[in-house]
């Protein structure tokens, strides 16, 4: 696969800056698209606002004129949360764009460089939360949705070469689970009591389960759903 740009969204920062990290260290080249640059990226980076359609679809052109996309992994993501009965409809509306939509513009886009190269890679990033978790209905709906869409998407592009799957993290050490859950916080122990590993995951952990998937001895693996938790899904 050396050589080949992937594009990561949501790649400033987290999962995002260590898959990028992890497919640069490989000789791949790093396409990042995230709201902001960061000081420094390994590979070439291009700032969009994902929650902005029309923004996605200049960024977008800007990248494929670039080059070729080869590989795409769908991190970017917001989460929201609410009880039934007390959900924010508004909170249902921004994650289901920006956790679905935007995966569905950015594939859409790069779908007909993979298709004519007869090869591709797509990775959507999911969440432990789609097989139940109180309080989730907004984030674990929009990503159970993504879920559905990399079993669709792998069945209908099985016979192009290109290949469709997810990984599902647990509680990862990234800014967006430590806003909720502090060190050492009640909520985190709560958490945690579910997770047989007893602690949370790295970025890193995760890029490596996303860049395996990547690999071009990875063609026979397709429309799964990779389940990186630290044992969180055994009981669900």
């Amino acid at each position: 696969m050396a050589g080949r740009r992937v594009l990561i969204t949501g790649a400033s920062k987290g999962i995002g800056r260590a898959v990028a990290d992890k497919v640069t260290a490989a000789g791949d080249i790093a396409v990042g698209l995230a709201r902001s640059a960061p000081a420094e990226f390994p590979g070439e980076f291009f700032a969009a606002d994902l929650a902005d359609r029309a923004a996605t679809a200049e960024v977008l052109e800007q990248i494929l004129a670039a080059g070729r996309v080869d590989a795409v992994v769908n991190n970017v993501g917001v989460a929201r949360f609410g009880r039934i009965g007390s959900i924010d409809l508004d909170h249902l509306f921004l994650t289901y764009d920006l956790n679905v939509r935007a995966a569905v513009q950015v594939v859409q886009a790069v779908l007909p460089g993979m298709v004519e190269a007869g090869w591709g890679r797509i990775v959507n990033v999911s969440s432990l939360t789609t097989l139940g978790v109180a309080e989730r209905t907004p984030y674990a709906a929009s990503k159970a949705a993504l879920e559905a869409c990399t079993r669709i998407w792998a069945t209908e592009l099985a016979e192009t070469g290109i290949t469709v799957n997810a990984v599902a993290p647990g509680p990862i050490e990234t800014e967006l689970f430590r806003e909720r859950s502090p060190i050492g916080s009640e909520r985190e122990r709560a958490l945690l009591k579910n997770i047989p590993l007893q602690r949370v995951g790295t970025p890193q952990e995760i890029a490596h389960t996303i860049y395996a998937l990547l690999d071009e001895d990875a063609g026979y693996i397709t429309g799964q759903i990779i389940r990186a938790d630290g044992g969180g899904s055994i009981a669900a």
